[in-house]
């Protein structure tokens, strides 16, 4: 086989191999399906809402069911004239489990080109939240803390969760479904709780995937360097290490200390933290 016919084989393998990308904005949502399992029904009981602030990108899909990855956009793109508006509609992202004695849901957002203190950086970003519950089984589960992005891996943790916090308040607030904001401040994109209320996408778990759409999701190679698929099969545990917002382990940990018994020893303070839940 002489060079050129080599060279030729060579990236038609590569072609074959990599993952189909599209247009970020043609990339069609999954449609949220009818909630089965308890685990289902549990993140749409909790699903939050999304409010997105001017200067960046709207959430968008990032891979369809025949698991064509969205393409993003390039940095140097007009600021967020291409991302004003997902016109297929938008999606989150969702995966469940026990970790250590609380059950995660983390919901997580697709945006195709990143920000820093406003201007545009790279492409591709995903942030994330994860809702912590006692057990979703329970006839009523309840909020047992909040951890949300502010970094590809680093996660602000809350304990106590005002009123203002979740959707419809304060005149016909919810006690399941908390609202958050995509800020772009001073720095890195990160997430946050906000006072107005944003916007429900469409759900999906990952269970509820295609295996299609799994796979690229599972593929590093799609998103660039700085932007992990934070409910991959790869990230998801050790994301939810890094969310785990009830600083001393477990209830069932020799180690676990009460939030009584700490304040009682000593006042430990954080700027990520509060360590008193909310009165039920």
């Amino acid at each position: 086989m002489n060079l050129q016919a080599l060279i030729a084989t060579f990236f038609a393998a590569l072609v074959a191999c990599a993952t189909a990308a599209v247009d970020h904005d043609k990339v069609e949502p999954f449609p949220q399906p009818e909630p089965v399992t308890i685990s289902e029904k549990a993140a749409i009981k909790f699903k939050t809402q999304l409010v997105i602030p001017q200067g960046v990108c709207v959430s968008y899909p990032a891979v369809n069911a025949a698991g064509e990855v969205g393409g993003g956009l390039n940095d140097w793109d007009n600021g967020n004239d291409a991302c004003l508006s997902a016109a297929l509609g938008s999606q989150v992202y969702g995966r469940a489990g026990w970790h250590k004695d609380r059950w995660a849901i983390m919901y997580a957002w697709y945006f195709p080109k990143d920000f820093w203190t406003g201007f545009p950086t790279h492409r591709h970003d995903w942030k994330s939240v994860v809702v912590w519950i006692d057990n979703p089984a329970l006839e009523i589960p309840k909020i047992e803390g909040v951890s949300m992005s502010k970094s590809d891996t680093k996660y602000k943790k809350k304990l106590k969760l005002k009123e203002s916090y979740f959707s419809g308040a304060p005149t016909n607030g919810s006690n399941t479904s908390l609202r958050f904001e995509y800020e772009a401040g001073f720095g890195s994109t990160f997430m946050g709780f906000t006072r107005w209320d944003g916007e429900y996408q469409n759900l999906i778990m990952w269970e509820q995937l295609t295996d299609a759409a799994r796979a690229t999701l599972n593929d590093g190679n799609n998103f660039g360097k700085e932007a992990s698929v934070p409910f991959s099969d790869e990230h998801f545990e050790d994301r939810l290490d890094e969310a785990w917002p009830f600083l001393l382990g477990a209830a069932n940990d020799s180690s676990f200390l009460s939030v009584a018994t700490l304040e009682a020893s000593t006042r430990f303070c954080d700027e990520d933290l509060e360590f008193v839940p909310e009165p039920r």
